[in-house]
């Protein structure tokens, strides 16, 4: 029967980055240094919301956008951090995760045959669903452009089909955010175009050098701003996102949102009012440490002669491999699981221009990365 199902579910790949960590996690005495998934417990306020909503019975079906709270606060946290102002009633949905957020909003927006300019590399989560939609991904390759997707590289390739440009900033996998100066430059480029833009922020909490901010700043009505709990919280399980855009949008959105899932998880909810109320900062102490890594991270690549652009935000490095390891990067990233017992992400797990590349993981403790960048100096001295 497998030659009924949709061709191009038939068509699509398992995630790279899954499929890699698949690969590798059975072996033994392994540094992993892939997923994006903090390494800091869910706040302890949080996990007593969880556990006094079971408690209170609060189990049950909850209106299709989240609970009137909730959006409600979820609003007055992106007015207090990044100056956006959005309608609760109207203007946001609480969505399973940014993943269902992303999927929702594509099924909304796209039509057979429109095009997505996205940057290249990129996170592998968009052009499924993309495709899946009927849809063209377009990627820009940015890699000369030390990983800026501006404007001067995405003009080129707009065209009269152009339905949506995806911005993820902080980016995962280069950690590369953009200048306000440059997010302006494109929202004036396209504010008399007929073209969405899909602000994926969910690293918007962990940025480092410069404070986020958002494209919808400067392009209220054609942004549809992504964002959730997962990373600021570390509340990658509890599945809890959020849609920011003009309320001509999210009822539209609202609807496929409605017969996907009917409503985020209500005990989640509970968990996620008190993450941006009592937990309001609870980014920050995770972001210092981050920070911490990331100048250890950088120091050592940089004493190994590699070629890293540092991140302004997130929590991954993506490293070009030596010109004189003649492997790509999947056969590299396996070369040194099996000999440096170190795994990390493969570059074309994130599209093709992800390829010569790998992505590295710091949301780990600096003993753990000491031990993992040991290994891959060890390796890497080996290959020369």
């Amino acid at each position: 029967m497998e030659h009924l199902i949709n061709t191009k579910v038939q068509e699509l790949e398992v995630s790279g980055i899954r499929k890699f960590y698949n690969m590798v996690s059975h072996i033994d005495d392994v540094i992993s240094l892939t997923i994006g998934q903090p390494d800091f417990p869910t706040p302890e306020h949080v996990k007593q919301a969880g556990i006094k909503a079971i408690e209170e019975n609060f189990t049950s079906y909850t209106h299709n956008a989240g609970i009137s709270e909730l959006r409600t606060v979820a609003c007055d946290f992106v007015a207090k951090k990044y100056g956006l102002t959005y309608e609760p009633d109207s203007e946001v949905i609480v969505t399973v995760g940014a993943s269902e957020a992303i999927d929702i909003t594509f099924r909304t927006i796209l039509a057979e045959g429109t095009e997505v300019i996205l940057p290249g590399p990129i996170y592998p989560g968009y052009e499924p669903i993309i495709r899946m939609c009927g849809a063209v991904p377009v990627h820009v390759d940015i890699r000369d452009n030390n990983f800026r997707f501006t404007l001067e590289m995405i003009k080129p390739y707009i065209t009269d089909k152009t339905r949506c440009i995806v911005m993820p900033y902080p980016s995962n996998p280069t950690g590369v955010s953009l200048t306000e100066t440059e997010l302006k430059e494109i929202a004036v480029y396209l504010k008399e175009r007929e073209i969405f833009v899909l602000a994926d922020e969910i690293y918007s909490e962990l940025t480092y050098d410069q404070p986020h901010i958002s494209i919808a700043s400067f392009l209220k009505e054609k942004t549809i701003v992504i964002n959730g709990l997962s990373k600021s919280h570390s509340m990658t399980g509890w599945r809890i996102g959020f849609i920011y855009a003009p309320k001509d949008i999210t009822k539209h959105i609202l609807k496929v949102h409605q017969y996907n899932v009917s409503c985020a998880t209500s005990i989640a909810q509970k968990a996620a009012l008190a993450a941006l109320t009592t937990g309001i900062d609870d980014a920050i102490p995770m972001k210092k440490e981050y920070s911490i890594r990331r100048e250890y991270v950088y120091n050592r690549f940089t004493a190994m002669g590699l070629h890293v652009v540092k991140p302004d935000g997130a929590f991954y490095f993506f490293v070009k491999i030596p010109d004189s390891i003649q492997l790509n990067s999947f056969d590299f990233a396996l070369a040194m699981v099996h000999q440096a017992k170190v795994a990390v992400v493969p570059g074309s797990a994130f599209s093709e221009y992800g390829e010569g590349y790998f992505r590295l993981s710091f949301a780990c403790s600096l003993e753990t990365l000491e031990i993992g960048l040991n290994r891959i100096e060890t390796f890497l001295s080996m290959k020369k």
